[in-house]
C-alpha cells in the first residue's frame, strides 16, 4: 500500500506560502505558510500534521492492541503535542483518554506502551516518544 501528498511552494520561505494535497482530497489545496508555522497565521502546518499522523495511528493500534488482549474500547480520545526546537522535532506527547470496561490500570497501561512502540509512525520517528494516560 503506498498513500500520498503533495506540498507545493511559492517564493521564499518567510514570505512565500504553499499548499498541501492528499491523495484522499481531505486536503485539497490546504494553504501553508510561515505564519501559519510559526505564529498564529491561518492554514495548516507540517507539525500540526505530524500530531494528527501520530494520534490516529497510535490510537487505532491501541485499540488493536486491547482488542488482541480481549478488551474492546468504548472510547479512546489521543491529543499528540509535537515540539518542534531549533529545526527539529524533539518530542512527540500523547495523551490519552480512554473507557476500556474491564480493564486494570495495568494491563491498560502495558497496552499503551505496546501501541507506542509498535504504531508505524511511531517506528518512523526519530524522537523521543511520550505519553500520559486517564483510564475512565
Amino acid at each position: 500500500m503506498k498513500r500520498n501528498a503533495t506540498a507545493v511552494w511559492n517564493g521564499t520561505g518567510k514570505e512565500g506560502n504553499g499548499h498541501l494535497t492528499t491523495q484522499s482530497g481531505v486536503l485539497d489545496k490546504t494553504q501553508y505558510s510561515f505564519n501559519s508555522r510559526f505564529a498564529d497565521g491561518i492554514g495548516t502546518n507540517p507539525e500540526e500534521l505530524v500530531a494528527a499522523a501520530h494520534a490516529g495511528c497510535f490510537t487505532m493500534k491501541l485499540s488493536f492492541v486491547l482488542n488482541a488482549a480481549g478488551f474492546t474500547a468504548d472510547s479512546i480520545e489521543t491529543k499528540c503535542d509535537i515540539t518542534l526546537d531549533n529545526g527539529a522535532i524533539t518530542e512527540s506527547h500523547l495523551s490519552v483518554k480512554a473507557t476500556v470496561p474491564g480493564i486494570e490500570k495495568e494491563k491498560f497501561e502495558e497496552a499503551v506502551l505496546d501501541a507506542k512502540a509498535n504504531c508505524p509512525i511511531s517506528k518512523l520517528y526519530n524522537t523521543n516518544i511520550t505519553h500520559e494516560v486517564v483510564l475512565a
